[in-house]
């Protein structure tokens, strides 16, 4: 199989992506002039049904291998990605025995039956072929979730590193707390049970009662009973059924029976992207001590898949690193995740003890980044290269317009690095996908943004003001108004942007304020005035979005956008509340 790269990982050279294979396949499949056609529909027992279809090699060219690994991956991502406990396949019936065997309970996809099948389904998976005229027609169930935050509620989240919580009262946030844990390999059930209810009763302790209490963690959750999830991987399986399928049940039972919800992390990722940026066709993807993954539909819906990406394949090289978890190679979580940190560090030249764990390891990664060491942005670099890759995979499988990047390994400056190195990679090997796809991260703009609406809203129904956002944390796609600053201004905000000594001696961003001022003159005329339209005659600038609080919303002050010169009245007009 031809391996070109248009971008190599600086840390890992062998790497041969999913999408770069898949493509030089179809190479081989459109050089031969002719084909096999392969539908795969995943059956749930809920009566949905995901179909999947692609094309093999005609049989009898020395296609066998190649036909074998594209069917066999391309399964094993929708097992991961849609999941299913039976799989009806057509279009390559020699195919099939191979894949029963592999996916069987002795085979070597053991751990795909285990938990795809037995744990999310109660049943071994079962995979027949099927004529094309006999496999059911796809029938997807989609719901709407989200957007209610009256009352007083608790929301957590169990990380493999830390359990977070928060408290919060009509929208706003009074509460909120991160305890280190440490749950995987953890065999006593009672130390996760004690420790989520620990993290339940601190934020009780900040409200008059609790209302609703919703939650995330990796893993797959039925009807709020755990199937499987990494949290509990140390739990025997005895242990499990008896203490950890229903903890969640048990919980909201000891909660007084309000509405108690648990969903996998990734979903929760997937919908506060999609509510916070009111975006659709979008993936989330939280790069943390493993990968979690969730999917809004272009319709604005979350679907019944499972979205595991963490152990469906990105690279598809045999020696590929092999997950300790599933002993598969290639999965997603040793690529973007701590995991992924772990084993690129040694590679870099970082020496870390053998037992020094994997978020202190990202922690050292971090601050080395931070001081400018070129080997953190070597790991950063890869990453970014495998997300570009996966992404480009992913789009097989997804409609994907927007990607929402959280977790603890796109944080700070590295995760510039990752974002910036993953657009390369769309944009140099695969362009019709980097036009598509919009990667974004939730900056601090926005988490700012939410915690003033909540606090405006604590105000009363009453209560009015002129609410401003600057673009102090981040960049803003919709300003209206843009404002001059002249020389002298620019000159003062350098001098006192400079007595901030420890940050700028990390970051001389005083340095660059006036060329960013200067910057902004032209996205004002792009932003404020429309596309084309002429830039204002300033030498510098600053945008905002200005609005005003009325009747519980936010409304517009102004029908266009304005450019004011220096001293205008207007900017008293603008503030003088009516």
């Amino acid at each position: 199989m031809h391996r070109s790269h248009c971008v190599r990982p600086v840390l890992d050279p062998g790497f041969i992506p999913a999408a770069l294979w898949t493509r030089d396949y179809r190479r081989r499949i459109d050089e031969a002039g002719a084909c096999e056609q392969v539908s795969i529909a995943l059956l749930r027992p809920d009566d949905s049904c995901s179909v999947f279809r692609t094309r093999i090699l005609p049989a009898g060219c020395g296609s066998e291998e190649a036909n074998r690994r594209h069917v066999e991956r391309t399964l094993k991502m929708l097992l991961w990605q849609r999941s299913g406990n039976r799989a009806l396949i057509s279009g390559c019936d020699a195919l099939v025995p191979h894949l029963r065997e592999a996916y069987s309970p002795h085979g070597v996809r053991h751990f795909d039956n285990e938990f795809v099948g037995k744990r999310v389904y109660g049943t071994d998976l079962e995979i027949m072929a099927c004529p094309e005229r006999e496999l059911p027609a796809a029938r997807e169930n989609e719901l709407s979730l989200g957007g209610n935050l009256d009352g007083c509620r608790i929301g957590f989240d169990l990380g493999g590193s830390d359990r977070k919580c928060a408290a919060v009262i009509d929208g706003c946030v009074v509460f909120s707390e991160e305890i280190e844990w440490e749950p995987y390999f953890e065999p006593d059930p009672a130390y996760h049970i004690d420790g989520i209810q620990d993290t339940l009763r601190r934020a009780a302790e900040h409200l008059p009662r609790v209302d609703a209490i919703g939650g995330s963690a990796a893993g797959v959750y039925v009807n709020n009973q755990v199937r499987f999830a990494s949290l509990f991987r140390g739990v025997a399986s005895d242990v499990f059924e008896s203490r950890i399928r229903r903890l969640f049940l048990d919980l909201r039972a000891q909660w007084g029976n309000v509405p108690f919800d648990v969903v996998n992390d990734g979903e929760v990722t997937a919908l506060a992207g999609a509510m916070s940026m009111k975006r659709h066709a979008l993936l989330g993807l939280s790069m943390g001590t493993s990968l979690a993954s969730g999917y809004i539909t272009a319709a604005g819906h979350l679907t019944s898949w499972i979205n595991e990406l963490a152990f469906a394949p990105v690279d598809y090289r045999e020696d590929a690193p092999v997950d300790e978890w599933s002993g598969d190679h290639g999965a997603g979580a040793q690529y973007l995740s701590q995991q992924a940190v772990a084993r690129l560090a040694p590679l870099a030249g970082f020496d870390f003890p053998d037992q020094m764990p994997y978020p202190e390891q990202l922690l050292e990664v971090q601050q080395q980044m931070h001081n400018g060491d070129a080997r953190a942005a070597d790991i950063y670099s890869t990453i970014g290269t495998y997300l570009g890759y996966s992404l480009a995979h992913y789009a097989e499988f997804y409609d994907i317009q927007n990607v929402l990047l959280l977790g603890r390994v796109a944080t700070g400056h590295g995760g510039g690095v990752i974002i910036e190195q993953a657009a390369t990679v769309l944009r140099e090997a695969f362009p019709a996908r980097a036009d598509q796809i919009e990667i974004h991260t939730l900056n601090e703009t926005q988490k700012r943004h939410g915690q003033a609406v909540a606090a405006l809203r604590q105000m009363g129904e009453g209560f009015g003001c002129i609410v401003v956002e600057t673009e102090f944390w981040g960049a803003m796609s919709d300003p209206n108004l843009v404002v001059e600053a002249d020389a002298a201004l620019v000159a003062d905000l350098v001098a006192a942007t400079a007595l901030h000594v420890g940050e700028v001696a990390r970051n001389p961003y005083h340095l660059r304020l006036p060329a960013w001022m200067q910057d902004n003159v032209r996205r004002g005329g792009e932003l404020v005035g429309g596309q084309g339209h002429a830039a204002p005659d300033f030498s510098f600038a600053t945008l905002y979005r200005i609005r005003r609080w009325q009747h519980g919303a936010l409304t517009q002050v102004l029908g266009d956008g304005e450019m004011l010169a220096m001293g205008s009245d207007r900017l008293g007009e603008l503030f003088a509340w009516k």
